[in-house]
């Protein structure tokens, strides 16, 4: 067994591809990433180099047996992995160990996070602390809720401002309605005003308008046939109207309309999203976590 590492993106989907169309719902954001990152490849733009990053195959006998990548743009830089056998996790934490690769944080499919952090602090030293328990869902039978006022349309370009201004909000809300202080999730404090009107331009976020916007919906482009919600953001004056209800609802139909099988993740401390989900047609996939390797 070997842990293959590659910083293009292009050469891993050929060799992963297999592996992440067997199970394209679990895989979806290493394969949205991997893809993103693939037609920033073709584009002429660069791999990161002032932070960790790379794609991972751990390889037995020649077939895929686990998928990881380390290409988060956020500090401590987690690790993503995906399903794996416990004697590719170990592997993987002795190898990033050996190379001197630090490992701040872990996140992705249980067990095979958590074997790799406590390997991890076995071999360096610190303790393991889980930041968040989330839960994959996927969109079975679409339940649409009573429909508030207004209607569903995309964001336009003269919108980014705003558009961002709510996805940066997006985490420090849901960060205190699963009782963290505000901005312990820092995912999309990286995040700009170009990243905003490319999501625009392909047309993956959208305002619930009433009488001018109040709620977000976006969705990542589908990948291997999956497309992911998210973020999902009401500010605090426009909650409690079913918005939120209905924007997912509707943008949810739209992906699976277009041929897309649809999921989103949850927070399995915010009560809130979870019911809502819940209530519309999502069902429990997988649970996940978030874990932090603390010095």
């Amino acid at each position: 067994m070997e842990l293959v590492l590659t910083t293009d993106a292009g050469a891993f989907l050929r060799v992963a591809g297999e592996h992440l169309a067997a199970d394209p719902l679990v895989g979806t954001v290493v394969a949205t990433v991997a893809e993103k990152r693939a037609r920033d490849e073709s584009s002429g733009e660069p791999s990161p180099v002032d932070r960790p990053f790379w794609f991972g195959t751990v390889e037995d006998r020649g077939a895929v047996v686990g998928v990881a990548m380390r290409t988060a743009p956020f500090a401590p830089y987690p690790l993503f992995a995906l399903p794996m056998p416990d004697e590719a996790a170990l592997l993987l934490a002795r190898t990033l160990h050996e190379r001197g690769e630090a490992l701040g944080g872990v996140n992705g499919a249980l067990p095979a996070v958590r074997l790799i952090a406590d390997e991890t602090v076995r071999l360096a030293g610190g303790a393991v602390v889980v930041d968040q328990h989330t839960r994959l869902f996927e969109l079975r039978e679409l339940a649409p809720p009573v429909p508030p006022p207004g209607h569903l349309r995309l964001v336009e370009e003269h919108e980014a401002p705003l558009a961002l201004d709510w996805f940066l909000a997006f985490h420090d809300d849901a960060d205190e309605q699963a009782g963290r202080a505000p901005g312990e999730s820092a995912r999309f404090l990286h995040f700009d005003l170009d990243d905003m009107l490319r999501r625009i331009r392909e047309r993956r976020v959208y305002f619930w308008d009433d009488g001018g916007p109040v709620h977000l919906t976006g969705h990542n482009l589908p990948a291997y046939g999956v497309a992911r919600i998210g973020p999902v953001y009401t500010p605090r004056e426009h909650r409690g109207r079913g918005y939120a209800s209905a924007g997912v609802a509707e943008v949810s139909l739209r992906l699976r309309d277009a041929g897309a099988r649809v999921c989103l993740f949850t927070d399995q401390a915010n009560p809130t999203s979870n019911k809502i989900y819940e209530a519309i047609g999502y069902r429990r996939v997988v649970d996940m976590a978030n874990l932090l390797v603390r010095p």
